[in-house]
């Protein structure tokens, strides 16, 4: 039997080495895609949209690294995330833009956290809340074509000339959202414009946000005087059809747990969707969708197969390795057959999207965006956050 005290002293513990899953957000090439954003975003600052954990970054970490980068406006998606985001931010301005709900006033004012009102039941909540509490800024959220939140643009012109609205009512930031920032093409970024510039003009004085990161692209008549970056910062593409301009942040890896070999004419994985036409060498990773791999992805037995003919790919030995068959829960199957039997391993790592593996080309083969797979990453993966020449 084991001695496991002489066991746990011989073996020191390094959890991101032995992790199964192992994700590496580089802070360095994420702060400088927040720089180059803030140089694009011209006359206008620069804020940054650290929502969904920080795209499933983890909010903690990027936070407080692009606060130190200079950031000073950030926008959250619910009153926990801008909680935890103050520890880390502790000047900033933190916009929380699904606004303000009975039962969460207290920690809006004991965090500075300012709501963003998006409907006429938020903004009746709102005036009852500082006609306890008083003064005290928010933001207003205006809806220019989107039809998802915000108020009704004549509404929010009507508000602006009300002279009946209470003097304790002070919005500090005027915004609205495009719904086609990432098609440079499409009219109806310039019908938004148009409109937005109608309630912008009401609130003279106050300062407007309309671009996130592809509104930013448009050029300076989105920029106003704010605007939010968000997906661009952490590396993934924001305009279609434009080479992405941005550095790379993440990088997720995969153990290989086993390599094993099949003949010709034997299936692989789940529901005989892949039948092999050769010899072949398979290694088994320890990544499948319940850690954001997506199923979709697999090289058959999915509908996408039919639409979309690229599978998922990793990055091995330098070289790209094609998914074979289903991608399962907890495990994923590649074809190394092309690779030299002696470069790779038991235990070798796979890259699974990173500097060799597009996200946006991870999220193709799956059907979606760079959002998603970003968003979708599992409690599995060890983090490990580096900065320039640390590693």
């Amino acid at each position: 039997m084991w001695n496991m005290t002489e066991f746990s002293d011989a073996f020191e513990d390094d959890n991101f080495a032995s992790a199964g899953l192992r994700l590496t957000v580089d802070l360095t090439a994420l702060t400088e895609n927040w720089k180059d954003m803030a140089r694009h975003s011209g006359k206008a600052r620069a804020g940054a949209v650290v929502k969904a954990d920080a795209y499933g970054t983890g909010i903690e970490d990027v936070g407080e690294a692009l606060y130190l980068a200079g950031a000073r406006d950030f926008f959250v998606a619910t009153v926990d995330e801008g909680v935890t985001l103050r520890l880390y931010a502790p000047e900033a301005r933190i916009f929380v833009l699904s606004g303000i709900w009975p039962g969460t006033e207290r920690r809006f004012f004991e965090n500075d956290l300012v709501p963003v009102i998006s409907s006429e039941e938020q903004l009746a909540f709102w005036m009852l809340v500082l006609a306890d509490y008083g003064d005290y800024p928010c933001a207003l959220h205006i809806d220019t074509g989107f039809n998802r939140l915000g108020l009704a643009l004549d509404e929010a012109i009507a508000l602006a000339d009300d002279v009946s609205r209470p003097a304790s009512f002070s919005p500090m930031l005027i915004m609205s959202h495009l719904a086609c920032g990432d098609d440079h093409g499409s009219a109806m970024n310039r019908q938004q414009l148009e409109s937005f510039r109608r309630v912008s003009a009401a609130y003279e004085g106050i300062d407007s946000s309309l671009a996130a990161s592809g509104g930013i692209f448009l050029g300076s008549d989105y920029h106003f005087d704010l605007t939010r970056p968000g997906i661009s910062i952490y590396g993934a593409e924001a305009v279609n059809g434009m080479i992405n301009p941005m550095r790379p942040v993440v990088t997720a890896e995969a153990r290989i747990i086993q390599i094993r070999t099949a003949k010709a004419g034997e299936s692989v994985s789940y529901g005989q969707a892949m039948q092999l036409t050769r010899d072949s060498r398979l290694a088994i990773v320890s990544a499948g969708y319940a850690d954001g791999y997506m199923r979709s992805q697999s090289s058959g037995g999915v509908p996408l197969r039919q639409v979309v003919r690229q599978s998922g790919q990793g990055f091995l030995a330098g070289r790209m390795v094609p998914v074979a068959g289903r991608i399962t829960m907890d495990m994923t199957i590649f074809d190394i057959t092309d690779l030299q039997e002696n470069v790779v391993n038991v235990g070798d790592y796979i890259e699974l999207f990173g500097k060799n593996v597009a996200i946006d080309d991870v999220a193709r083969s799956a059907g979606t965006i760079g959002y998603e797979i970003l968003t979708s990453i599992g409690l599995r993966h060890e983090r490990r956050y580096v900065v320039e020449d640390e590693e």
